[in-house]
């Protein structure tokens, strides 16, 4: 019996059912076509993924080559290209540990995986330790353990639309339907409150005060309040793809309360560590979280890395196996993480991010006073989102540029989401403008 498809939910990504997919799909080259039609055979769909877009044969810096020759700058990466692809330090360096060692059998360390968990021990000032996992969705797994074993309690606290991988322990305390969705029973204790959104988090009710509460934060501390047995709150600080910053005095708040009722408070980084927000961590525009989930950009852009860092006292599972994965201490991967904090370190992109992410922003901001149809702008560091009035509309902007050779995700719907390289070119950075600006001149004029 064929399954009865649905149409696909707006949440993460940009949907790759749509009609305006098929039109693109449609002007491809016969190469082009007859690779993604295998590509098609020879994977199971899924929404956000197969059918696939295009055919990449090439990535450098901040651009993508593909099959037919077609170039565009990149301003998604799945978020794992803070230096950029195949940047030359990290290349040269796996290069070098491939002919030193290539892997390390479980119950044995290696030198590279010791310098990177010192590393990050050195950027957090020695008051976290590490796990290190394949993937970031096994990352937040082992922080749900730890955080049970650390409290002896088991329920969270997590964010409706929120976004921690895609196994059935990421989505329990996820909140997007498109990966909950039929798949039957998650896991028990899991409870969901509403994002954090400036708009409606911030009592308003004359229009007049923006500090005189914070809705959603205090609906948090009221959970904790009443469960009483919360093991952990776990969230990203900033939506990666939605790029919405919270209230001031949003985790500030939460912290607090957290620390009241005997919760831990576990940040997923996951996107948007390592300088993509102005600070090598998210978490120091706002509060240190007892847990910290990174990932994606980890890698360099080239390996699979993540990382659990959590407070030295809770070093506590020694008898226990909280990831025991096959490649937690892989040298290569664990060499491209060092390069990687390496040439962010030295190339000064943390404070670059910052002070090219306000240019962005003031870009962006001009292309809203110009265009109705652009109802936002929002951003922090080299991450930004710029809401249009419709997902038709977002759609139609992003097909757009891509026949022009800019690459960026769809998030929510109708949310254009822009996370460069931290090390893109200024000229490169403009050029993306300028075809980001006529796109949504080209979708404006049609309104």
């Amino acid at each position: 019996m064929k399954p009865v498809q649905k149409p696909p939910a707006i949440g993460e990504g940009d949907i790759n059912l749509s009609p305006e997919r098929d039109s693109w799909h449609r002007g491809q080259d016969n190469r082009t076509t007859e690779l993604l039609e295998r590509d098609s055979r020879a994977f199971f769909h899924q929404s956000l993924s197969t059918p696939c877009l295009d055919v990449v044969t090439g990535c450098s810096g901040s651009v993508l080559t593909t099959l037919s020759g077609k170039q565009y700058y990149d301003f998604h990466g799945n978020s794992v290209h803070q230096v950029g692809f195949a940047h030359p330090a990290v290349v040269s360096a796996l290069h070098d540990q491939l002919d030193r060692l290539s892997f390390c059998t479980r119950r044995y360390t290696n030198i590279p995986a010791i310098e990177l968990a010192e590393k990050l021990a050195d950027l957090t000032d020695s008051r976290f330790k590490a796990l290190f996992a394949p993937g970031a969705t096994s990352a937040v797994g082992m922080a749900l353990k730890l955080a049970r074993k650390v409290t002896g309690r088991f329920k969270t606290i997590s964010m409706w639309d929120a976004f921690h991988g895609a196994s059935l322990d990421a989505i329990s305390v996820g909140g997007e339907s498109l990966f909950r969705e039929g798949v039957g029973p998650l896991l028990t204790g899991c409870e969901h409150v509403p994002p954090p959104n400036p708009v409606d988090c911030v009592l308003n009710p004359e229009g007049k005060c923006r500090t005189c509460g914070l809705r959603c934060a205090h609906y948090v501390e009221y959970v904790l309040e009443k469960e009483r047995d919360i093991a952990a709150v776990i969230a990203e600080p900033i939506r990666c793809t939605a790029v919405n910053p919270p209230p001031a005095g949003y985790w500030q708040t939460i912290r607090e309360a957290c620390d009241r009722h005997g919760a831990l408070l576990i940040f997923d980084e996951t996107a948007i560590c390592l300088g993509r927000t102005g600070k090598m961590f998210a978490y120091e525009h706002y509060v240190e979280p007892d847990i910290l989930v990174i990932g994606k950009g980890l890698g360099g852009g080239i390996m699979p890395l993540a990382a659990v860092l959590a407070r030295t006292e809770f070093d506590i599972c020694g008898d226990t196996a909280l990831g025991h994965y096959t490649h937690e201490k892989n040298p290569l991967s664990c060499r491209a993480g060092l390069a990687t904090i390496e040439t962010i370190e030295s190339e000064g992109l943390v404070t670059r991010s910052h002070k090219l992410g306000k240019h962005l922003i003031k870009r962006l901001q001009a292309l809203r006073e110009r265009y109705e149809i652009v109802d936002d702008v929002k951003g922090l560091g080299l991450m930004a989102g710029i809401w249009v009035d419709s997902p038709e509309r977002a759609e139609r902007v992003m097909y757009d540029c891509l026949d022009n050779g800019l690459s960026f995700k769809v998030s929510q719907g109708r949310c254009l989401t822009l996370t460069p390289p931290l090390n893109i070119p200024e000229e490169q950075l403009e050029e993306a403008l300028q075809i980001l600006g006529t796109s949504i001149a080209s979708a404006s004029a049609n309104h």
